[in-house]
């Protein structure tokens, strides 16, 4: 393993556990086993280590996205892969939805480079299907662009506002855990259930 990969290792697990604010490049060094001097050699503050962190993971998920979008799969099928992986991910890398609203706020140049990136979410075709669908009467009449912003409120919202909801329902880390697998399936079909015929 190199370097890198193990401060990028080292920094999702500290990032997880204490989020943006919380985490210290001291510990982040520890947890990498390299010292405080070589960690900020290769990323000289904790800022340009989160966002090379996020966009690691980015352009994992990013394509992910496009292939769902893209497929020749039905609009339902697409909805209920959509929110598994979406779900999956996020579960995996909890402390993104937070960063991200953060930075739309403080540092929108950041979310402006993500929203130019070359492999960003692009759902012409999904939304091009959409309309074919309600065309041929097999979807009811509803405005695309409002059903994928359903899908991305549904999903992002409970990690995005995650202590919140865990003080409001009073869950546990494992039962907001438990809950969000749930909702994989739950959103999916709530959403289906919404549009069809």
């Amino acid at each position: 393993m190199t370097t890198e990969e193990k401060i990028f290792n080292a920094a999702r697990i500290v990032f997880q556990k204490k989020g943006y604010s919380g985490a210290r490049m001291q510990e982040i060094a520890d947890e990498a086993g390299i010292n405080k001097a070589m960690l900020h050699y290769c990323f000289k503050n904790k800022q340009q280590l989160f966002e090379a962190v996020f966009m690691k993971a980015f352009s994992q998920l990013a394509p992910q996205i496009n292939m769902i979008f893209n497929s020749k799969k039905t609009v339902f099928e697409k909805i209920q892969q959509f929110t598994q992986e979406y779900i999956s991910f996020v579960i995996d890398n909890p402390f993104l939805p937070q960063f991200v609203i953060q930075e739309m706020n403080n540092n929108p140049e950041f979310v402006m480079n993500i929203l130019h990136h070359a492999n960003k979410p692009n759902p012409d075709f999904f939304i091009s299907q959409i309309e074919s669908e309600i065309a041929n009467g097999t979807l009811k009449a509803v405005n695309p662009k409002q059903l994928l912003l359903n899908i991305f409120s549904m999903t992002v919202f409970p990690f995005a506002a995650q202590v919140m909801v865990k003080g409001i329902l009073q869950l546990s880390d494992e039962d907001f855990r438990l809950m969000m697998e749930e909702r994989k399936t739950t959103i999916a079909q709530d959403i289906i259930n919404s549009i069809k015929i």
